[in-house]
């Protein structure tokens, strides 16, 4: 009984330049993902009525709007740098 707030972020890639890199930012309540940032798109899509709300705020927020775009390079680039190279060491 109660609510269950989430979020979680993914980086999906295929390619080992990374080229093809994306990061996946999502807001959930009680399972159903609300808002939605992905870096190829580079706003906030919302999906329930709240969700919609905190898109608009957040879109129309430059700063975090940048924060969340420059996550790929920050975020995730970096630490699939990190991982790889460990990989490619135990060869």
């Amino acid at each position: 009984n109660g609510y269950y707030e989430s979020r979680w972020n993914r980086c999906i890639y295929s390619n080992r330049d990374f080229s093809d890199m994306v990061f996946i930012d999502n807001y959930a309540f009680n399972k159903d993902v609300d808002v939605h940032f992905n870096s190829t798109v580079g706003y906030y899509v919302g999906y329930t009525e709240p969700g919609v709300h905190y898109a608009q705020l957040w879109n129309n927020n430059t700063n975090q709007l940048q924060q969340e775009r420059a996550e790929v390079e920050r975020y995730c680039k970096y630490n699939a740098e990190i991982r790889q190279s460990a990989i490619a060491d135990k060869r």
